[in-house]
């Protein structure tokens, strides 16, 4: 029996060079894969605009610099929409709801607050903010409360919930675009005045490496501790490397691209300042909404990974009926988990119409599409208990590369559909052999 085994199992000797080296690094080979699939996407549509349009938009830090922030919404409900994928729910109207919050903050912060507390009051867009993300998580909450104590499947309750609250949207805002938004607000969407520039992109880099040389050396001391396999030396600063490497890369990117001179030129004449004939270069850095991603992706990763909530919520995925017998209850937990679906559609609500200074209720149409498909992709099964938040943001860019590509080089919409809904078979595809091959 035991030489059977013995033969069956490959020893390190005859693994491949690749396969020892992932071994070391601990690096998930479907990162590496969805990495390789954005990189081809990138050179494909630059190079389709190259050799069919005279010229490459697609590789330019102006395109790169809007995709990341075009990217945020999607990436932001990517996140949540992990926790209810693993628990082996859906959730369709994340794209309604995100409509719907949005629109209730647009009239609260256009038509409410302002003879209320006077026009241009400080706290116009706190209030705004607020009533937002309380919106959202109470109908995530009724969602979630729906589908856990009546009972309802989730495929049913979202799926009402897509046309309730698109409707619902609708007759709040009668119909009409909602705009402008508070200018304090509008920042939050991004653009040149809605960003950090080059010395706060800076000093967000620097953390940044910092913080990922310091999860290294207190991982490596965790596993000491505890007795844990340790990674070679190599592998730890390799990991490391790369790691400061993007950031740096990431960093220098944002501060490539410059405002508009039409921007510039405005500044200098609001500062009684006089521009200079040889133009001037000011960074735009980071964007705001970007750096709400990031910040979402990292205290979603510490509650997935970290907490006893996100232990509950992957147990349950694993297997319902023996995380119940455990003492889970897993009632409230899915309650939560879809509070916490819809607490992120108001964030990225907020991305949004501060982005297109208005609210309307065809916001975020579509959305769920991105969102389910962006999870997917980054390595969300669905039949439960798998998935990565860092996986999903990357797979949002993914989704948005395509999409941005996809407008770039001219494709008309009826083809960006078709493209959306084959990559999301495809993703799906790929899961379930992945999910064989590891059986």
């Amino acid at each position: 029996m035991s030489d059977v085994a013995a033969k069956s199992a490959p020893s390190a000797s005859d693994e491949g060079a690749f396969t020892r080296f992932l071994r070391a690094t601990e690096i998930d080979s479907r990162l590496l894969g969805m990495i390789g699939a954005l990189a081809l996407i990138w050179v494909g549509f630059h190079l389709y605009g190259l050799f069919f349009n005279g010229y490459g938009a697609f590789l330019t830090p102006r395109n790169l610099w809007n995709l990341s922030v075009q990217t945020a919404s999607i990436g932001v409900m990517a996140t949540g929409m992990v926790l209810v994928i693993v628990m082996r729910h859906i959730d369709l109207s994340v794209g309604s709801i995100l409509g719907f919050t949005a629109v209730a903050m647009g009239v609260t912060q256009v038509w409410y607050l302002p003879p209320l507390l006077g026009l241009g009051s400080p706290f116009i867009w706190i209030i705004t903010i607020i009533v937002g993300l309380v919106l959202g998580t109470l109908v995530g909450a009724l969602h979630g409360w729906v589908i856990a104590y009546l009972r309802v499947p989730a495929f049913i309750v979202t799926l009402g919930g897509q046309l309730v609250w698109r409707g619902a949207a609708y007759l709040v805002a009668r119909g009409e675009t909602v705009s402008p938004v508070d200018s304090t607000f509008a920042l939050l969407g991004g653009g040149p005045h809605g960003s950090i520039g080059a010395y706060g992109s800076w000093i967000i880099g620097l953390i940044a490496c910092a913080g990922v040389i310091a999860l290294i050396v207190l991982g490596r001391r965790q596993r000491q501790r505890f007795g844990f396999p340790l990674r070679p030396i190599w592998a730890e600063i390799l990991v490391g490397a790369v790691g400061c490497a993007l950031i740096v890369g990431f960093v220098l990117l944002v501060n490539a691209y410059p405002w508009p001179s039409g921007i510039v030129r405005q500044y200098y004449r609001a500062a009684g300042l006089e521009m200079p004939e040889s133009g001037v270069f000011i960074s735009t850095g980071f964007a705001i909404p970007v750096l709400i991603l990031i910040g979402v992706g990292i205290v979603m990763t510490f509650l997935a990974t970290r907490t006893r909530f996100g232990r509950y919520v992957f147990a349950i995925g694993g297997n319902p009926e023996a995380a119940e017998l455990a003492g889970i209850n897993t009632r409230w937990v899915t309650l939560k988990v879809f509070a916490l679906m819809g607490l992120l559609c108001g964030v990225s609500a907020v991305i949004s119409s501060a982005r297109l200074n208005s609210a309307t209720n065809a916001l975020g149409t579509l959305d769920e599409l991105y969102v389910i498909a962006a999870a997917v992709i980054g390595g969300t099964s669905f039949s439960g208990g798998l998935g990565t938040i860092y996986g999903a943001i990357l797979g949002a860019l993914v989704m948005q590369s395509l999409q941005s590509g996809m407008v770039l080089v001219g494709f008309d919409s009826a083809v960006q559909q078709i493209v959306v809904g084959s990559v999301l078979v495809i993703a799906v595809f790929i899961d379930t052999v992945y999910r064989r091959r590891r059986k």
